[in-house]
């Protein structure tokens, strides 16, 4: 039952990218002809970031096939970092042409030009609505998944920007719209520069199998020697496969000799501990009476 209601999550995710990706073509078109037909580079740019997001969408949804496909001889645990990579290249990909609005905001900057302050604002609120409906749409799944965090965060920025392109329109009519427009691109073209510097940060560690966001490996084999006395556990590893897919490895001293049943049992806890406490489902636990030498937490390559 597990299994088939997990399927049935991972469909409706699929499903609610699809619609994303659909919602944001539409507005890639609207912004793109309303930008170039009003002067307004606060809606290029907005049109430059809805295409960034549908490229974005798109990869999440590959990334998401790809990582359900089941693990082989060559690739033991499975596909899920293709949803990592995938998340980098949208994070990456974000960062350049966000530098590029930048570069034309200071531009317009030193050449201002006037906009069409009614067709500005008309596109630019629809914008903001079928932006807004996309976050809503998949918030609740980004928790435990970078790849679709990455669109999320697409999404998002594209939402506060059409804020900021709703914002540009009000004030077209004045004396200082022709500057109100490049201001309103730049400041969101800061803001997604933070949002992307982030996410680049997080994908590059598991790509360099670091420990999990928000894990203490200190702290997890501290609580863990507590619960289980005299258990120690040194040479310990912990990383991500892939979204979610937490791994982790310890050679554990037991402390007293024990039968390979009473072992399993210990195991078996251990186990059910590392689950509840850090969400790991993926744990191999190496026992040790007389010890192998070492007893660092870090284990050493030779």
């Amino acid at each position: 039952m597990s299994g088939h209601r997990h399927a049935n999550g991972a469909d409706t995710v699929d499903r609610k990218l699809w619609a994303s990706a659909a919602l944001n073509v539409s507005i890639t078109l609207a912004e793109f002809i309303g930008g170039l037909l009003s002067g307004s580079l606060a809606l290029l740019s907005d049109a430059v970031h809805n295409a960034s997001d549908v490229v974005s969408l798109a990869l999440a949804i590959w990334a998401r096939r790809v990582g359900r496909k089941p693990a082989t001889y060559r690739h033991t645990y499975g596909f899920r970092r293709a949803e990592v990579i995938a998340a980098l290249a949208n994070a990456v990909a974000l960062l350049g042409v966000t530098v590029l609005i930048a570069r034309e905001a200071v531009h317009r900057f030193l050449h201002p030009e006037p906009v069409a302050q009614g067709l500005m604002l008309g596109v630019g609120v629809v914008a903001l609505l079928a932006n807004a409906g996309s976050v809503l749409l998949l918030h609740r799944h980004e928790k435990d998944d970078v790849n679709v965090r990455a669109a999320v965060l697409h999404l998002a920025q594209d939402a506060l920007a059409s804020v900021a392109v709703v914002i540009a329109a009000l004030f077209a009519g004045t004396r200082f719209g022709p500057y109100v427009d490049p201001a309103a691109a730049l400041l969101v073209s800061v803001l997604v520069m933070r949002s992307a510097y982030s996410l680049v940060r997080e994908t590059v560690s598991t790509l360099l199998e670091g420990s999990p966001r928000g894990v203490d490996l200190g702290e997890l084999v501290e609580r863990v020697c507590k619960r289980f006395p005299p258990v120690t556990l040194h040479h310990v590893h912990l990383w991500e496969a892939g979204p979610g897919q937490r791994i982790f490895t310890a050679h554990v001293a037991l402390g007293r000799d024990m039968d390979g049943g009473s072992i399993e049992l210990l195991f078996g806890r251990m186990k059910e501990y590392l689950h509840e406490e850090w969400e790991i489902d993926h744990a191999t636990l190496e026992p040790e009476v007389c010890g192998c030498g070492e007893t660092d937490v870090l284990g050493r390559w030779d």
